[in-house]
């Protein structure tokens, strides 16, 4: 049996009122038909600016899955985790833009969330998507080695200037940086500017971090040469792993393309890939740093025993989890209840800007298997012990 299955721990801070809306909307997430049509309607209304649209999501996806439409609006948020013991990470969730002034815009957003997150522990990391500072097209031509026009080398050159601010900025001020990952066609130019990033600015500590998909094939071998790297030129390692969003529209590309496909063959493989990514890190732990971005119980659990076997302390100041706000919460207030090292990625923008991220959010707890099951009998269990009294 999962340790992680204490209904109670998990929904502490829930009102029946909330627990049965989530109760609502998780069901309806459950049926693929139904959320095609939700998310189809959604965007509709958004894109159509009809008055009760923003409204609608507010009280819906959003009050699930974001902490407020604003950094300071999510304090609220932010302060009642970090009563149970859990740290925020803010993630501005704004996707879809590909202009250069909003590429700006975001770029400032994340320096300010750096100096908001300057020595709060409530706040222990900041993180940026690369396709928030550059288009996804631009990256994809600067891997594939294509040709830039002057007006691309600019586009590209603006791109490196925010990297190197931010993260210079975060160094100042003592602040983890994590950089997400994105497609795999994107993928290598965001881990060249960020190993060069981590080899200027790690060299006392991992405060700059990237992101690694262990969904993906090679990945392993990637690790050991960063860590060869890094070791020779001596500078820390940060990583946040994650399984990865990107499967299904990975699989097409590489069929379409006709290239190998990037992907592990299944979904045991990328469990396996995941956990030796654990193993990896935590035998290393001297030198790199890691966030176990995960909903997947066995994963944690082996963190979990690992660790133990190392005799790693519980709050290893080399050790974090997360998960995403509004999900898994047994896993998530558990680990904080042990004095785990734990975190909810926080999600936070205006309404309208934050649709594409909530469809996708909806999707992917669509296509994940089990996920949405296992949020709904967590659910129905906590109302039924509370009704019970047991």
């Amino acid at each position: 049996m999962s340790v992680f299955n204490d209904s109670k721990i998990a929904f502490a801070d829930k009102s029946d009122a909330q627990l049965k809306k989530a109760l609502r909307m998780f069901k309806m997430i459950e049926s693929p038909t139904l959320t095609k049509i939700g998310i189809s309607i959604l965007n509709f209304t958004v894109r159509n600016r009809c008055p009760f649209a923003a409204r609608i999501v507010k009280n819906t996806l959003f009050e699930q899955f974001v902490g407020g439409e604003t950094r300071e609006e999510s304090m609220k948020v932010v302060n009642q985790l970090f009563k149970r013991g859990v740290g925020s990470i803010f993630d501005y969730a704004i996707e879809g833009k590909e202009d250069e002034k909003m590429f700006d815009q975001t770029c400032d957003e994340i320096k300010k969330n750096i100096e908001f997150a300057e020595g709060n522990p409530a706040i222990p990391f900041v993180v940026f998507k690369p396709t928030g500072f550059g288009r996804l097209n631009l990256y994809a031509d600067v891997q594939a080695k294509k040709e830039l026009s002057p007006n691309e080398k600019t586009e590209w050159e603006n791109v490196v200037k925010r990297y190197e601010e931010v993260c210079r900025l975060a160094y100042e001020k003592n602040v983890v940086l994590m950089i997400d990952a994105e497609e795999t066609w994107m993928q290598n130019p965001v881990d060249e500017l960020v190993n060069g990033m981590m080899e200027k600015y790690n060299k006392e500590k991992a405060v700059i971090w990237n992101t690694v998909q262990m969904y993906r094939t090679e990945r392993m071998e990637y690790l050991e040469e960063d860590l060869k790297r890094a070791k020779e030129k001596n500078y820390f390692l940060g990583y946040k792993f994650v399984r990865g969003a990107y499967m299904e529209k990975e699989r097409e590309r590489a069929e379409k393309m006709n290239y190998p496909d990037p992907i592990q063959p299944n979904k045991q493989a990328t469990d396996d890939n995941f956990n030796h990514a654990i193993e990896f890190v935590l035998n290393n732990i001297d030198r790199i740093s890691s966030f176990f971005g995960t909903h997947n119980e066995e994963s944690v659990e082996f963190a979990i025993e690992k660790m133990k076997s190392l005799n790693l302390e519980n709050r290893h100041p080399h050790v974090y989890f997360g998960q995403l706000f509004g999900m898994s919460d047994n896993i998530t207030f558990y680990l904080a209840e042990k004095n785990y090292n734990v975190t909810k990625y926080l999600p936070y923008g205006p309404v309208k800007d934050v649709v594409p991220y909530l469809t996708r959010r909806a999707e992917e707890n669509t296509s994940v298997s089990g996920q949405t099951g296992r949020e709904l009998s967590m659910i129905r269990k906590e109302l039924k012990r509370r009704k019970t009294g047991n």
